[in-house]
């Protein structure tokens, strides 16, 4: 009897294995899915001037400007570590409820896939008109502001991926 448990017990371990590399095969198969469509979306990518949407925000980059020193008045700033490259973004909010923006959220990346964020305390003294980041934007109004990445000197910025949300998918917008 203990001999047809331990059996018993054997073969289920066999066939939970065996059903969990079917889900291993699964889910690589939909990682080359989901590459697919990261290729898709990378060809797809908006570009300078154009709407792009993720979620409830529809970004739209106005210009992008690297070799940047320092932000802020003569008085009060800060300086880039490397350099700050600045990106002017308007962002509209397109849903039906209000939205927070969050600099914290927006990557830049190079061509390589080097991922950069944004230093929120610069972008403070590079909007000083208005504090244009962790912001609430109601439904149907929009704000214009800097984002602002420091990044070393010799690198150059090839696309921002733009989110709504910590949670949200992003959408990439092409620099060059």
């Amino acid at each position: 009897m203990r001999k047809t448990t331990t059996l018993a017990l054997l073969a289920t371990a066999v066939v939970a294995l065996g059903c969990g590399s079917g889900a291993t095969d699964a889910t690589s198969s939909k990682g080359d899915s989901n590459a697919a469509k990261g290729e898709d979306k990378a060809a797809k990518a908006a570009k300078i001037g154009q709407p792009a949407r993720d979620g409830k925000f529809e970004f739209t980059v106005k210009s992008s400007k690297c070799g940047v020193a320092k932000v802020g008045s003569s008085m009060l700033g800060e300086k880039a570590q490397g350099q700050f490259c600045l990106i002017t973004v308007n962002v509209k909010n397109i849903g039906k409820e209000p939205q927070t923006l969050s600099d914290t959220e927006q990557k830049a990346y190079t061509a390589d896939g080097t991922e950069y964020s944004t230093d929120t305390g610069a972008g403070i003294y590079a909007n000083q008109e208005q504090s244009t980041f962790f912001n609430e934007i109601n439904p149907g109004n929009q704000v214009t502001g800097v984002l602002v990445f420091d990044i070393p000197k010799t690198v150059k910025l090839a696309k921002l991926e733009l989110h709504d949300s910590m949670f949200s998918g992003g959408v990439t917008v092409a620099l060059s």
